[in-house]
Protein backbone atom coordinates (compact mmCIF):
# COMPACT_ATOMS: atom_id res chain seq x y z
CA UNK A 1 0.00 0.00 0.00
CA UNK A 2 3.02 2.63 -1.29
CA UNK A 3 1.31 5.85 -0.92
CA UNK A 4 1.36 8.30 -4.58
CA UNK A 5 4.48 9.67 -5.79
CA UNK A 6 4.53 12.74 -8.60
CA UNK A 7 5.99 11.70 -11.62
CA UNK A 8 9.18 13.03 -11.46
CA UNK A 9 9.46 15.91 -14.20
CA UNK A 10 6.03 17.05 -14.06
CA UNK A 11 4.33 20.33 -13.25
CA UNK A 12 2.41 20.47 -10.15
CA UNK A 13 -0.61 22.07 -10.79
CA UNK A 14 -2.88 23.78 -7.76
CA UNK A 15 -5.96 25.73 -9.14
CA UNK A 16 -8.29 22.98 -10.03
CA UNK A 17 -9.12 19.96 -9.53
CA UNK A 18 -8.04 16.57 -12.14
CA UNK A 19 -10.76 15.65 -14.37
CA UNK A 20 -11.76 11.92 -14.44
CA UNK A 21 -9.18 9.15 -15.10
CA UNK A 22 -9.12 9.27 -18.44
CA UNK A 23 -9.92 12.59 -19.15
CA UNK A 24 -6.80 14.68 -17.47
CA UNK A 25 -5.97 18.26 -18.59
CA UNK A 26 -2.62 18.47 -19.92
CA UNK A 27 0.36 18.96 -17.09
CA UNK A 28 -2.23 17.33 -14.95
CA UNK A 29 0.08 15.34 -11.58
CA UNK A 30 -0.70 11.51 -11.35
CA UNK A 31 0.98 9.42 -9.11
CA UNK A 32 3.02 6.82 -10.05
CA UNK A 33 0.02 4.53 -9.47
CA UNK A 34 -1.73 5.22 -12.15
CA UNK A 35 -4.49 7.49 -10.01
CA UNK A 36 -4.82 11.12 -10.26
CA UNK A 37 -3.36 12.90 -7.51
CA UNK A 38 -6.14 15.25 -5.64
CA UNK A 39 -4.72 18.87 -5.41
CA UNK A 40 -5.00 20.70 -2.35
CA UNK A 41 -6.74 23.79 -3.51
CA UNK A 42 -9.89 24.69 -6.18
CA UNK A 43 -13.12 23.65 -6.69
CA UNK A 44 -12.81 22.06 -10.43
CA UNK A 45 -14.25 23.22 -14.09
CA UNK A 46 -17.83 22.62 -14.20
CA UNK A 47 -17.56 20.41 -16.93
CA UNK A 48 -15.09 17.66 -15.24
CA UNK A 49 -17.74 17.95 -11.85
CA UNK A 50 -20.71 16.94 -14.24
CA UNK A 51 -18.73 13.91 -15.89
CA UNK A 52 -17.71 12.98 -12.20
CA UNK A 53 -21.34 12.97 -11.70
CA UNK A 54 -22.32 10.99 -15.06
CA UNK A 55 -19.93 8.57 -14.07
CA UNK A 56 -21.17 8.13 -10.44
CA UNK A 57 -24.90 7.95 -11.44
CA UNK A 58 -23.95 5.16 -14.35
CA UNK A 59 -22.35 3.21 -12.00
CA UNK A 60 -25.54 2.85 -10.31
CA UNK A 61 -27.54 2.58 -13.02
CA UNK A 62 -25.00 -0.16 -15.00
CA UNK A 63 -25.26 -2.12 -11.25
CA UNK A 64 -29.43 -1.82 -11.44
CA UNK A 65 -29.33 -3.34 -15.28
CA UNK A 66 -26.74 -6.29 -14.24
CA UNK A 67 -28.94 -7.50 -11.67
CA UNK A 68 -32.42 -9.43 -12.54
CA UNK A 69 -34.90 -8.84 -13.57
CA UNK A 70 -32.53 -7.20 -16.38
CA UNK A 71 -29.69 -9.57 -15.86
CA UNK A 72 -27.39 -7.73 -17.51
CA UNK A 73 -24.51 -9.30 -15.80
CA UNK A 74 -21.93 -8.02 -17.60
CA UNK A 75 -22.59 -4.83 -16.86
CA UNK A 76 -21.57 -5.51 -13.22
CA UNK A 77 -17.73 -5.01 -13.97
CA UNK A 78 -18.18 -1.42 -15.42
CA UNK A 79 -20.33 0.01 -12.45
CA UNK A 80 -17.30 -0.90 -10.42
CA UNK A 81 -15.19 0.76 -12.86
CA UNK A 82 -17.49 3.93 -13.36
CA UNK A 83 -17.37 4.75 -9.38
CA UNK A 84 -14.09 4.58 -9.26
CA UNK A 85 -13.12 6.72 -12.22
CA UNK A 86 -15.90 9.04 -10.21
CA UNK A 87 -13.79 8.81 -7.19
CA UNK A 88 -10.26 9.31 -8.43
CA UNK A 89 -8.74 12.44 -7.36
CA UNK A 90 -11.41 13.77 -5.48
CA UNK A 91 -11.70 15.31 -2.08
CA UNK A 92 -13.99 13.61 0.74
CA UNK A 93 -16.69 16.16 0.35
CA UNK A 94 -17.02 15.52 -3.22
CA UNK A 95 -16.75 11.87 -2.87
CA UNK A 96 -19.73 11.99 -0.44
CA UNK A 97 -22.29 13.37 -2.75
CA UNK A 98 -21.20 11.57 -6.08
CA UNK A 99 -21.57 8.38 -3.14
CA UNK A 100 -24.65 9.17 -2.64
CA UNK A 101 -26.12 9.54 -6.49
CA UNK A 102 -24.42 6.32 -7.31
CA UNK A 103 -26.37 4.58 -4.50
CA UNK A 104 -29.53 6.64 -4.88
CA UNK A 105 -29.53 5.41 -8.90
CA UNK A 106 -29.24 1.70 -7.55
CA UNK A 107 -31.47 1.60 -5.07
CA UNK A 108 -34.52 3.73 -5.84
CA UNK A 109 -35.52 1.67 -8.55
CA UNK A 110 -34.21 -1.50 -7.51
CA UNK A 111 -36.73 -1.65 -4.68
CA UNK A 112 -38.87 -0.02 -6.31
CA UNK A 113 -41.10 -3.19 -5.28
CA UNK A 114 -41.43 -2.15 -1.77
CA UNK A 115 -43.66 0.87 -3.27
CA UNK A 116 -46.83 -1.97 -2.33
CA UNK A 117 -46.76 -1.11 1.44
CA UNK A 118 -47.01 3.01 0.46
CA UNK A 119 -44.37 5.38 -2.04
CA UNK A 120 -42.94 6.66 1.36
CA UNK A 121 -42.28 3.07 2.68
CA UNK A 122 -40.33 2.79 -0.32
CA UNK A 123 -38.42 5.58 -0.66
CA UNK A 124 -37.17 5.77 3.02
CA UNK A 125 -35.53 2.11 2.93
CA UNK A 126 -34.01 2.99 -0.46
CA UNK A 127 -32.92 6.55 1.42
CA UNK A 128 -31.55 4.28 4.33
CA UNK A 129 -29.47 2.47 1.72
CA UNK A 130 -28.10 4.69 0.01
CA UNK A 131 -26.33 5.90 3.20
CA UNK A 132 -23.86 3.25 2.86
CA UNK A 133 -22.21 4.28 -0.50
CA UNK A 134 -21.25 7.61 1.24
CA UNK A 135 -18.86 6.19 4.04
CA UNK A 136 -17.82 3.61 0.37
CA UNK A 137 -16.91 6.88 -1.67
CA UNK A 138 -14.93 8.35 0.85
CA UNK A 139 -12.95 5.79 1.83
CA UNK A 140 -12.59 4.75 -2.14
CA UNK A 141 -11.47 8.38 -2.76
CA UNK A 142 -8.67 8.00 0.19
CA UNK A 143 -7.55 4.28 -0.92
CA UNK A 144 -7.48 5.25 -4.55
CA UNK A 145 -4.10 7.45 -3.64
CA UNK A 146 -2.35 4.26 -3.14
CA UNK A 147 -0.05 2.11 -5.19
CA UNK A 148 -2.17 -1.05 -6.12
CA UNK A 149 -5.67 0.80 -5.42
CA UNK A 150 -7.56 -1.27 -7.35
CA UNK A 151 -7.31 -4.29 -4.86
CA UNK A 152 -8.04 -1.87 -2.13
CA UNK A 153 -11.47 -0.26 -3.89
CA UNK A 154 -12.54 -3.47 -4.92
CA UNK A 155 -12.43 -4.77 -1.16
CA UNK A 156 -14.59 -1.70 -0.22
CA UNK A 157 -17.18 -3.13 -2.01
CA UNK A 158 -16.97 -6.25 -0.02
CA UNK A 159 -16.70 -3.79 3.54
CA UNK A 160 -20.00 -1.70 2.74
CA UNK A 161 -22.08 -5.13 1.60
CA UNK A 162 -20.55 -6.25 5.20
CA UNK A 163 -22.14 -3.68 7.18
CA UNK A 164 -25.53 -3.36 5.20
CA UNK A 165 -26.18 -7.15 5.99
CA UNK A 166 -25.99 -6.40 9.35
CA UNK A 167 -27.05 -3.27 10.29
CA UNK A 168 -29.95 -1.96 11.16
CA UNK A 169 -32.40 -4.47 12.56
CA UNK A 170 -30.52 -7.04 11.17
CA UNK A 171 -29.22 -5.29 7.50
CA UNK A 172 -30.71 -5.53 3.93
CA UNK A 173 -28.38 -6.95 1.71
CA UNK A 174 -30.67 -6.87 -1.30
CA UNK A 175 -28.54 -5.47 -4.25
CA UNK A 176 -24.92 -6.92 -3.41
CA UNK A 177 -22.62 -6.47 -6.60
CA UNK A 178 -22.63 -10.61 -6.32
CA UNK A 179 -26.18 -10.93 -6.25
CA UNK A 180 -26.06 -9.66 -10.45
CA UNK A 181 -23.91 -12.94 -11.23
CA UNK A 182 -26.90 -16.07 -10.87
CA UNK A 183 -24.68 -17.82 -13.59
CA UNK A 184 -22.08 -16.28 -15.09
CA UNK A 185 -18.38 -17.01 -15.55
CA UNK A 186 -18.24 -15.13 -12.00
CA UNK A 187 -20.76 -17.10 -9.87
CA UNK A 188 -18.46 -19.95 -9.04
CA UNK A 189 -16.14 -18.00 -6.41
CA UNK A 190 -19.49 -18.82 -4.47
CA UNK A 191 -17.99 -22.21 -3.87
CA UNK A 192 -14.91 -20.67 -2.38
CA UNK A 193 -15.89 -17.51 -0.49
CA UNK A 194 -19.42 -16.85 -0.84
CA UNK A 195 -20.42 -13.47 -2.12
CA UNK A 196 -18.04 -11.87 -0.57
CA UNK A 197 -15.67 -13.11 -2.91
CA UNK A 198 -17.84 -13.09 -6.20
CA UNK A 199 -18.29 -9.26 -5.19
CA UNK A 200 -14.59 -8.55 -4.73
CA UNK A 201 -14.07 -11.04 -7.80
CA UNK A 202 -16.30 -8.63 -10.37
CA UNK A 203 -15.26 -5.27 -8.46
CA UNK A 204 -11.54 -5.92 -9.31
CA UNK A 205 -12.52 -7.12 -13.20
CA UNK A 206 -13.75 -3.35 -13.16
CA UNK A 207 -11.01 -1.43 -11.21
CA UNK A 208 -8.09 -3.51 -13.25
CA UNK A 209 -10.13 -2.53 -16.52
CA UNK A 210 -10.17 1.35 -15.44
CA UNK A 211 -6.60 0.85 -14.65
CA UNK A 212 -5.52 -0.64 -17.90
CA UNK A 213 -7.25 2.59 -19.51
CA UNK A 214 -5.60 5.04 -16.78
CA UNK A 215 -2.26 3.82 -18.48
CA UNK A 216 -2.92 3.37 -21.94
CA UNK A 217 -4.21 6.62 -22.30
CA UNK A 218 -1.16 8.11 -20.41
CA UNK A 219 1.36 6.32 -22.83
CA UNK A 220 -0.55 7.37 -25.79
CA UNK A 221 -0.69 11.12 -24.33
CA UNK A 222 2.99 11.77 -23.13
CA UNK A 223 5.19 9.01 -23.79
CA UNK A 224 6.71 9.41 -20.28
CA UNK A 225 8.08 6.65 -19.10
CA UNK A 226 8.54 4.56 -22.20
CA UNK A 227 4.77 4.48 -23.60
CA UNK A 228 5.24 0.35 -24.65
CA UNK A 229 5.95 -0.40 -21.26
CA UNK A 230 2.49 1.12 -20.05
CA UNK A 231 0.86 -0.51 -23.00
CA UNK A 232 2.49 -3.35 -21.92
CA UNK A 233 0.81 -3.51 -18.40
CA UNK A 234 -2.35 -2.57 -19.52
CA UNK A 235 -2.83 -5.14 -21.58
CA UNK A 236 -1.47 -7.60 -18.40
CA UNK A 237 -4.57 -5.88 -16.58
CA UNK A 238 -7.17 -6.84 -19.31
CA UNK A 239 -5.41 -10.71 -19.33
CA UNK A 240 -5.33 -10.34 -15.45
CA UNK A 241 -9.39 -9.73 -16.05
CA UNK A 242 -9.73 -12.73 -17.88
CA UNK A 243 -8.07 -15.10 -15.62
CA UNK A 244 -10.86 -13.79 -12.80
CA UNK A 245 -13.35 -15.12 -14.97
CA UNK A 246 -11.83 -18.31 -16.16
CA UNK A 247 -10.87 -18.82 -11.91
CA UNK A 248 -14.83 -18.36 -11.40
CA UNK A 249 -15.69 -20.65 -14.37
CA UNK A 250 -12.73 -23.36 -12.73
CA UNK A 251 -13.74 -22.26 -8.76
CA UNK A 252 -16.57 -24.99 -8.14
CA UNK A 253 -14.87 -28.53 -9.46
CA UNK A 254 -11.46 -27.64 -7.02
CA UNK A 255 -13.57 -29.11 -4.51
CA UNK A 256 -16.94 -30.44 -4.98
CA UNK A 257 -18.94 -32.18 -3.00
CA UNK A 258 -20.45 -35.65 -4.08
CA UNK A 259 -23.52 -37.30 -5.03
CA UNK A 260 -24.73 -39.44 -2.45
CA UNK A 261 -27.44 -40.79 -4.03
CA UNK A 262 -30.96 -39.60 -6.19
CA UNK A 263 -34.17 -37.67 -4.48
CA UNK A 264 -37.18 -37.31 -6.06
CA UNK A 265 -38.44 -34.15 -4.74
CA UNK A 266 -41.91 -32.11 -5.59
CA UNK A 267 -42.81 -28.67 -5.72
CA UNK A 268 -46.46 -27.31 -4.98
CA UNK A 269 -47.53 -23.55 -5.89
CA UNK A 270 -50.88 -23.17 -4.96
CA UNK A 271 -50.73 -19.22 -5.82
CA UNK A 272 -53.11 -16.80 -3.83
CA UNK A 273 -56.04 -14.57 -4.45
CA UNK A 274 -55.16 -11.08 -5.82
CA UNK A 275 -51.29 -11.43 -6.18
CA UNK A 276 -49.55 -8.46 -6.36
CA UNK A 277 -51.60 -6.78 -3.17
CA UNK A 278 -50.63 -6.23 0.20
CA UNK A 279 -53.49 -8.23 1.60
CA UNK A 280 -53.36 -11.24 -0.58
CA UNK A 281 -55.54 -13.60 2.19
CA UNK A 282 -58.94 -13.70 0.62
CA UNK A 283 -61.77 -15.89 1.85
CA UNK A 284 -60.96 -17.72 4.84
CA UNK A 285 -58.80 -20.72 3.93
CA UNK A 286 -58.34 -20.31 0.49
CA UNK A 287 -54.67 -20.22 0.16
CA UNK A 288 -54.64 -23.68 2.22
CA UNK A 289 -57.52 -24.87 -0.23
CA UNK A 290 -55.46 -24.23 -3.08
CA UNK A 291 -52.18 -26.07 -2.21
CA UNK A 292 -53.38 -28.83 -0.64
CA UNK A 293 -55.70 -28.74 -3.51
CA UNK A 294 -51.80 -28.65 -5.71
CA UNK A 295 -51.17 -31.68 -3.05
CA UNK A 296 -54.20 -33.96 -4.51
CA UNK A 297 -53.20 -32.78 -7.86
CA UNK A 298 -49.56 -34.55 -7.29
CA UNK A 299 -51.01 -37.77 -5.90
CA UNK A 300 -53.77 -37.82 -9.01
CA UNK A 301 -50.45 -37.87 -11.43
CA UNK A 302 -48.46 -40.09 -9.48
CA UNK A 303 -51.34 -42.64 -9.48
CA UNK A 304 -51.46 -41.93 -13.47
CA UNK A 305 -48.07 -42.77 -13.59
CA UNK A 306 -47.53 -39.32 -15.19
CA UNK A 307 -44.87 -38.53 -12.68
CA UNK A 308 -42.48 -40.31 -10.25
CA UNK A 309 -44.12 -40.95 -6.53
CA UNK A 310 -41.65 -38.15 -4.77
CA UNK A 311 -39.60 -38.50 -1.70
CA UNK A 312 -40.78 -35.39 -0.24
CA UNK A 313 -43.08 -32.29 -1.13
CA UNK A 314 -42.22 -29.14 -0.49
CA UNK A 315 -44.69 -26.26 -0.09
CA UNK A 316 -44.21 -23.01 -0.01
CA UNK A 317 -43.94 -20.37 3.05
CA UNK A 318 -47.26 -19.53 4.28
CA UNK A 319 -49.15 -22.25 2.41
CA UNK A 320 -51.62 -22.23 4.76
CA UNK A 321 -53.48 -18.74 5.84
CA UNK A 322 -54.67 -20.68 9.35
CA UNK A 323 -52.84 -22.18 12.07
CA UNK A 324 -53.23 -25.80 12.01
CA UNK A 325 -51.70 -25.66 15.58
CA UNK A 326 -54.55 -24.27 16.35
CA UNK A 327 -57.64 -24.90 13.83
CA UNK A 328 -58.59 -28.37 13.65
CA UNK A 329 -60.29 -28.43 9.96
CA UNK A 330 -56.92 -26.96 8.80
CA UNK A 331 -54.98 -29.90 10.37
CA UNK A 332 -57.14 -32.20 9.08
CA UNK A 333 -57.32 -31.08 5.34
CA UNK A 334 -53.31 -31.16 5.20
CA UNK A 335 -53.43 -34.19 6.86
CA UNK A 336 -55.28 -35.60 4.19
CA UNK A 337 -53.17 -34.59 1.70
CA UNK A 338 -49.99 -36.10 3.40
CA UNK A 339 -51.83 -39.06 3.20
CA UNK A 340 -52.77 -38.58 -0.11
CA UNK A 341 -49.61 -38.50 -1.60
CA UNK A 342 -48.38 -40.94 1.13
CA UNK A 343 -44.76 -39.13 1.58
CA UNK A 344 -44.02 -36.17 3.97
CA UNK A 345 -44.84 -32.94 3.31
CA UNK A 346 -42.84 -29.54 4.05
CA UNK A 347 -45.59 -27.69 4.78
CA UNK A 348 -45.29 -23.36 5.45
CA UNK A 349 -47.13 -21.85 7.60
CA UNK A 350 -47.54 -19.44 10.55
CA UNK A 351 -47.64 -20.68 14.62
CA UNK A 352 -49.39 -18.64 16.95
CA UNK A 353 -47.91 -18.03 20.13
CA UNK A 354 -50.02 -17.43 23.70
CA UNK A 355 -52.33 -14.73 23.04
CA UNK A 356 -51.75 -14.53 19.36
CA UNK A 357 -49.22 -11.29 19.52
CA UNK A 358 -46.34 -12.99 18.45
CA UNK A 359 -46.14 -15.91 15.83
CA UNK A 360 -43.24 -18.24 14.51
CA UNK A 361 -42.69 -18.34 10.47
CA UNK A 362 -42.36 -22.51 10.18
CA UNK A 363 -41.50 -24.68 7.62
CA UNK A 364 -43.22 -28.39 9.16
CA UNK A 365 -42.42 -31.90 8.27
CA UNK A 366 -45.95 -33.49 7.91
CA UNK A 367 -46.11 -37.47 7.94
CA UNK A 368 -48.88 -39.03 6.25
CA UNK A 369 -49.00 -41.44 9.34
CA UNK A 370 -47.18 -39.47 12.46
CA UNK A 371 -48.77 -35.78 11.91
CA UNK A 372 -46.69 -32.26 12.40
CA UNK A 373 -42.96 -33.01 13.32
CA UNK A 374 -39.80 -31.38 13.09
CA UNK A 375 -39.70 -27.77 12.04
CA UNK A 376 -37.72 -25.03 11.32
CA UNK A 377 -38.62 -21.56 12.48
CA UNK A 378 -37.67 -18.24 10.07
CA UNK A 379 -34.47 -16.92 11.42
CA UNK A 380 -34.08 -13.47 9.27
CA UNK A 381 -37.53 -11.59 9.13
CA UNK A 382 -38.72 -8.44 7.17
CA UNK A 383 -38.76 -5.28 9.54
CA UNK A 384 -42.01 -3.65 9.07
CA UNK A 385 -43.41 -6.66 7.28
CA UNK A 386 -43.61 -9.55 9.35
CA UNK A 387 -42.69 -7.50 12.40
CA UNK A 388 -42.76 -3.73 13.40
CA UNK A 389 -39.70 -2.77 15.63
CA UNK A 390 -40.26 -0.32 18.05
CA UNK A 391 -44.05 -0.69 17.76
CA UNK A 392 -45.21 1.78 19.73
CA UNK A 393 -43.38 4.37 17.83
CA UNK A 394 -43.76 3.56 14.69
CA UNK A 395 -47.28 2.05 14.52
CA UNK A 396 -48.29 5.47 15.53
CA UNK A 397 -46.66 7.56 12.74
CA UNK A 398 -47.32 4.91 10.08
CA UNK A 399 -51.21 3.83 10.47
CA UNK A 400 -50.52 1.04 7.74
CA UNK A 401 -48.59 -0.88 10.01
CA UNK A 402 -51.63 -1.78 12.04
CA UNK A 403 -52.26 -4.68 9.66
CA UNK A 404 -49.48 -6.44 10.83
CA UNK A 405 -51.44 -7.66 13.95
CA UNK A 406 -48.72 -10.11 15.40
CA UNK A 407 -45.02 -9.64 15.40
CA UNK A 408 -43.44 -12.65 13.96
CA UNK A 409 -39.98 -13.67 16.29
CA UNK A 410 -37.00 -15.09 14.94
CA UNK A 411 -35.95 -18.63 15.00
CA UNK A 412 -32.65 -19.59 15.99
CA UNK A 413 -31.37 -23.35 15.30
CA UNK A 414 -30.50 -24.06 11.84
CA UNK A 415 -32.97 -25.57 9.40
CA UNK A 416 -31.61 -29.37 8.73
CA UNK A 417 -34.59 -31.16 8.65
CA UNK A 418 -34.78 -35.12 8.41
CA UNK A 419 -37.31 -35.26 5.58
CA UNK A 420 -37.60 -39.43 4.04
CA UNK A 421 -34.17 -40.36 4.62
CA UNK A 422 -32.55 -36.95 2.97
CA UNK A 423 -31.65 -34.05 5.08
CA UNK A 424 -32.95 -30.74 3.53
CA UNK A 425 -31.25 -27.33 4.21
CA UNK A 426 -33.55 -25.08 4.75
CA UNK A 427 -34.18 -21.17 4.13
CA UNK A 428 -37.63 -19.60 3.84
CA UNK A 429 -38.06 -16.42 2.02
CA UNK A 430 -35.56 -13.60 3.25
CA UNK A 431 -33.17 -16.23 4.63
CA UNK A 432 -31.58 -16.99 1.80
CA UNK A 433 -30.47 -13.30 1.10
CA UNK A 434 -28.08 -13.94 4.57
CA UNK A 435 -24.55 -16.19 4.63
CA UNK A 436 -25.25 -17.98 8.06
CA UNK A 437 -29.02 -19.59 7.57
CA UNK A 438 -27.89 -22.01 4.41
CA UNK A 439 -24.20 -22.68 5.87
CA UNK A 440 -25.23 -23.54 9.02
CA UNK A 441 -28.35 -26.06 8.00
CA UNK A 442 -25.55 -27.23 5.57
CA UNK A 443 -22.67 -27.67 8.12
CA UNK A 444 -25.94 -29.81 10.25
CA UNK A 445 -25.86 -32.28 7.60
CA UNK A 446 -28.18 -30.46 4.91
CA UNK A 447 -28.10 -32.34 1.64
CA UNK A 448 -30.85 -30.66 -0.90
CA UNK A 449 -31.35 -26.76 -0.66
CA UNK A 450 -34.79 -26.14 0.03
CA UNK A 451 -36.11 -22.31 0.12
CA UNK A 452 -40.20 -22.23 0.87
CA UNK A 453 -41.19 -18.54 0.44
CA UNK A 454 -44.03 -16.16 -0.15
CA UNK A 455 -43.18 -13.10 -3.28
CA UNK A 456 -46.90 -12.78 -3.65
CA UNK A 457 -47.20 -9.32 -3.04
CA UNK A 458 -44.43 -8.87 -5.40
CA UNK A 459 -45.65 -10.81 -8.61
CA UNK A 460 -44.28 -8.66 -11.29
CA UNK A 461 -41.82 -6.18 -9.43
CA UNK A 462 -38.51 -8.47 -10.46
CA UNK A 463 -38.46 -8.85 -6.57
CA UNK A 464 -39.17 -12.59 -7.53
CA UNK A 465 -36.72 -12.77 -9.89
CA UNK A 466 -34.05 -11.00 -7.62
CA UNK A 467 -34.86 -13.72 -4.82
CA UNK A 468 -34.51 -16.41 -7.83
CA UNK A 469 -30.99 -15.28 -8.63
CA UNK A 470 -29.28 -14.98 -5.17
CA UNK A 471 -31.08 -18.66 -4.61
CA UNK A 472 -28.62 -19.76 -7.47
CA UNK A 473 -25.80 -17.87 -6.11
CA UNK A 474 -26.47 -20.19 -2.86
CA UNK A 475 -26.85 -23.64 -4.46
CA UNK A 476 -23.30 -23.11 -6.14
CA UNK A 477 -22.01 -21.53 -2.64
CA UNK A 478 -22.53 -24.98 -0.95
CA UNK A 479 -22.62 -27.30 -3.69
CA UNK A 480 -26.27 -28.04 -3.25
CA UNK A 481 -29.04 -28.51 -5.98
CA UNK A 482 -31.81 -26.20 -4.63
CA UNK A 483 -35.78 -26.04 -4.37
CA UNK A 484 -37.93 -23.18 -4.61
CA UNK A 485 -41.56 -23.22 -3.16
CA UNK A 486 -43.00 -20.16 -4.23
CA UNK A 487 -47.03 -19.56 -3.08
CA UNK A 488 -47.64 -17.71 -6.50
CA UNK A 489 -44.28 -17.41 -8.09
CA UNK A 490 -41.34 -18.08 -9.15
CA UNK A 491 -40.59 -21.55 -8.01
CA UNK A 492 -37.88 -23.10 -9.55
CA UNK A 493 -34.99 -26.00 -9.15
CA UNK A 494 -31.41 -25.42 -9.43
CA UNK A 495 -28.78 -27.19 -9.95
CA UNK A 496 -25.46 -26.97 -7.98
CA UNK A 497 -23.85 -25.35 -10.78
CA UNK A 498 -26.55 -22.64 -10.35
CA UNK A 499 -28.83 -23.16 -13.87
CA UNK A 500 -32.41 -23.08 -13.50
CA UNK A 501 -33.75 -26.00 -13.86
CA UNK A 502 -37.14 -25.80 -14.03
CA UNK A 503 -39.30 -22.55 -13.47
CA UNK A 504 -42.67 -21.63 -12.69
CA UNK A 505 -45.08 -19.14 -14.26
CA UNK A 506 -46.03 -16.12 -11.92
CA UNK A 507 -49.40 -15.65 -9.97
CA UNK A 508 -50.77 -19.77 -11.79
CA UNK A 509 -50.68 -22.82 -10.28
CA UNK A 510 -47.85 -25.48 -11.07
CA UNK A 511 -46.91 -28.60 -9.83
CA UNK A 512 -43.82 -29.94 -10.66
CA UNK A 513 -41.30 -33.07 -10.06
CA UNK A 514 -37.44 -33.38 -10.37
CA UNK A 515 -34.79 -36.03 -9.35
CA UNK A 516 -31.96 -34.22 -7.84
CA UNK A 517 -28.77 -35.58 -6.40
CA UNK A 518 -28.24 -35.98 -2.40
CA UNK A 519 -25.04 -34.16 -1.61
CA UNK A 520 -22.19 -34.67 0.84
CA UNK A 521 -19.01 -33.50 1.22
CA UNK A 522 -18.57 -29.30 1.96
CA UNK A 523 -17.56 -26.24 -0.58
CA UNK A 524 -14.42 -24.26 1.21
CA UNK A 525 -17.35 -21.61 0.98
CA UNK A 526 -19.19 -23.37 3.88
CA UNK A 527 -15.60 -24.57 5.70
CA UNK A 528 -14.26 -21.14 5.56
CA UNK A 529 -17.72 -19.45 6.83
CA UNK A 530 -17.86 -15.55 7.15
CA UNK A 531 -13.69 -15.49 7.18
CA UNK A 532 -13.47 -14.50 3.80
CA UNK A 533 -15.41 -11.66 3.97
CA UNK A 534 -14.03 -10.35 7.57
CA UNK A 535 -10.81 -10.90 5.60
CA UNK A 536 -11.24 -8.86 2.23
CA UNK A 537 -13.52 -6.00 5.02
CA UNK A 538 -10.51 -5.63 6.81
CA UNK A 539 -8.06 -5.40 4.03
CA UNK A 540 -10.21 -2.48 2.51
CA UNK A 541 -10.30 -0.36 5.49
CA UNK A 542 -6.30 -1.18 6.27
CA UNK A 543 -5.75 0.32 3.16
CA UNK A 544 -7.88 3.26 3.76
CA UNK A 545 -5.85 3.68 7.72
CA UNK A 546 -3.13 3.57 5.28
CA UNK A 547 -3.80 6.30 3.18
CA UNK A 548 -5.16 8.80 6.33
CA UNK A 549 -1.83 8.38 8.38
CA UNK A 550 0.16 9.01 5.09
CA UNK A 551 -1.91 12.02 4.47
CA UNK A 552 -1.46 13.42 7.93
CA UNK A 553 2.30 12.88 7.81
CA UNK A 554 2.61 14.85 4.46
CA UNK A 555 0.42 17.27 6.26
CA UNK A 556 2.95 17.82 9.25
Amino acid sequence: MRPYRPVEGEPQVVAEEIPPAGAAVRGAPRSDSGSPRPTPTGRGRPAATALRALAAAGSGAAQLLALPPYGLWWLAPLSAALLAAALLGVRLRRAAWLGALAGAALMVPLIQWQEVFGADVWLAIAAVETLYYVPMAMAMACAGRLRGWPVWVAALWVAQEFVRARFPLGGFPWGKLAFSQPDTPYTGYAALGSSALVTFAVALSGTLLLWAAVRAAAAVRDGRPAPWRRAGTAAAAVLGVAAIAAGGAAAPHLSAPAAERTVTVALVQGSVPNPGEVDIRGERMQVLTNHVEGVHELARQVRAGEVARPDVVVLPENASDLDPYADPQAARMIQDAAEDIGVPLMFGLSHYLGDGSQREVRSVVWDPEDGPGAYYTKRYLVPFGEYVPFRDVFAGLVTRLEQVGSDAVPGTEPGALRVGGTTMAVAICFDVAFDLPLREAVLAGGQVIAVPTNNANYNFTGQTEQQLAISQLRAVEHGRPLVVAATSGISAVVAADGSVRYRSPEAEPAVHVAEVPAMTGLTPATRLGAAPEWALTLLGLGAVLVAAVTARRRAD
